[in-house]
This record gives C-alpha cells, structure tokens and sequence, in this order.
C-alpha cells in the first residue's frame, strides 16, 4: 500500500508528535499550500471539464457525482452548492456517494470497496449526462467500478485523482491528477488532497456557470434569492449592473418575479418580464448578450 503517493509518508512529518503545537499547525499549513501547488496545472483540463458540465445542463442532462470517503465529501460539498450559487435545477444534480450520504458523525470505511453498488448506479446514468469521479488514490474499487458503468451508459466521464497513472484517469475522458505530496498525516487524504480536490472542484463548477451565462462581472445573476442575505444580494447586483438605485432595484426583483437576469434588464429599460425573458431566451440566457440588444436608458449604465 505504501506505494500510492496518499499512503507515503511526509519527510516532514518526522518527529510531529513532539513538536511545539504551534510549529505542528505550521507544517499542517504547509502541506495544504504546498498541495495547491498541484491545482493550476490542470486548469486547460478543469476549463474542459467545466464546458462539458455546462453541455450536459443546456442539454437536460445530470451531473452525477460519485465518491468514497473524504472524497465523496468533496464532491458533495460542491454538488450542493450548484442551485444556491447558479439556479441549477436540483434535479440535474445527483450524489452518490459510497454507503449513502452520512446523517451523523459515522462514515463507515468499507463501503469505498462495494463494487456492486457502484455497478448498480449504472442504471440512473443517462447518454448525456456527466459523471464526475474522485478518488485520492486513483484506484478506489467504488470509483474504478463506477467510471467503467458510466462508460458504459455512455456518459461523459471527468476523473479526479492525485495520483499519477492510475486506473481512474485511465478511464476518464477528462482525466485531472492533482498530484499533491504525501501528508503530513500520512493517508489522511482529508487535508492536502482533499483540499487540491475542492479547489478543482469549485473551479469546475465556476466554469460551468460561466459558460451557462450565470457570471456577470464576477456576480452571481443566476443566484436564487430564497433567503435575506441572497435577496439582498440580488438587489445589489441588479443596482450595480443597472445602474440604478436599490429600492428600484427591489422593485425591478418583485416585477420578475425573483429572476435575478430578468429583473437586470428590466431595471435597464426592458418593459415586462416577458420582454426580458424572451430577450434571455434569444440570448441564451447570457445576460451580457441581452443588455447589448437593449436601448439603455439614458441614465442607466451597462457593462
């Protein structure tokens, strides 16, 4: 076992236990940077696996997230964001997740062996959906089985792994490897590699919502505003692109019904929410696209 780079052990980590605590947390800092370091070579591969999830969503297809362990945590962390963050419908987005979601503080260990299950999953996975596959080690018996059923449904395949040349990234049609250096803890692949894994993963997944349109300037307009905080955010986005004031903005919000890219242009001049959104279909719901084909207000201001 010792040969998977996740089970090596850190030169670092020698003499951890009788270290001052606070040189110990240094070093634990450490190794999460010294693992992000494994991140930014793959950003062609991440803008790729960002433009084929994008596909799958225009298209009605799903996301299936699949993963063990800390792993599996990753990609649930991530898949639960999408409605909050870009107004994916969650219906699009599927988790499974080695032994089922855990409801309490237990994970149990041997479920990342099952390959039963993981064939059985096969079955919910679509022709055009995507199925994203973590594994730390790149050769867990759940993932590996997974990737080759959502092969075989024929779903697009993205695969995660920080380590090189293993049976996951073999099956992948966008293999990422994240290869970070062995732990500090050794085997604990919730630090270094579960953090290299997040930041992909958040990565891939802002590239999806780019390329769906829902990026405007670095703002959220696909957000779905079902809370105080979001609502208010949404006012400020709308004022901020529309140029207009914040009770206008809330106004322009309650006329489209909640719609953060409607009520931008209707804040912008458009007279209904039937005109904005017939203006958003045209564009394929990228708002940028949408405002350039409407005639500003002469005191508005459009980016």
């Amino acid at each position: 076992m010792l040969n998977r780079r996740t089970e090596q052990l850190h030169e670092a980590a020698n003499g951890l236990d009788v270290l001052p605590l606070r040189r110990a947390a240094e070093l634990l800092i450490q190794s999460h940077q010294d693992a992000l370091q494994s991140v930014p070579p793959m950003a062609q591969a991440l803008s790729e696996a960002g433009t084929l999830m994008a596909s799958a969503i225009r298209a009605g297809g799903r996301l299936h997230y699949l993963a063990a362990g800390s792993s599996g945590l990753m990609a649930m962390a991530d898949a639960c964001e999408l409605a909050g963050t870009f107004g994916t419908d969650p219906d699009q987005i599927v988790i499974h997740m080695a032994g089922g979601i855990p409801v309490d503080a237990t994970m149990p260990g041997d479920t990342e062996d099952d390959d039963s299950a993981a064939r059985n999953i096969g079955d919910a996975i679509q022709p055009n959906d995507v199925a994203i596959l973590l594994s730390a080690s790149g050769s867990t018996p759940y993932a590996v089985h997974a990737v080759r059923r959502a092969r075989a449904s024929g779903a697009a395949t993205i695969c995660i792994a920080n380590t090189p040349k293993t049976p996951l990234l073999a099956e992948a049609d966008v293999p990422i490897c994240l290869a970070t250096p062995p732990e500090v803890l050794a085997g604990s692949t919730r630090m270094g590699a579960g953090t290299a894994q997040k930041v992909a993963l958040n990565t891939m997944s802002t590239v999806m919502g780019i390329a769906l349109g829902h990026v405007h300037d670095g703002m959220m307009v696909n957000v779905r505003a079902d809370n105080a905080k979001l609502r208010a955010r949404a006012v400020g986005i709308i004022a901020t692109i529309a140029g207009v004031n914040e009770t206008s903005a809330l106004a322009c919000l309650d006329r489209a019904e909640g719609d953060v890219k409607s009520a931008v242009l209707i804040a912008a001049g458009a007279p209904d929410l039937n005109d904005a959104t017939t203006r958003l279909a045209k564009a394929d719901g990228v708002l940028r696209s949408a405002l350039a084909d409407l005639t500003p207000r002469p005191s508005g201001r459009q980016k």
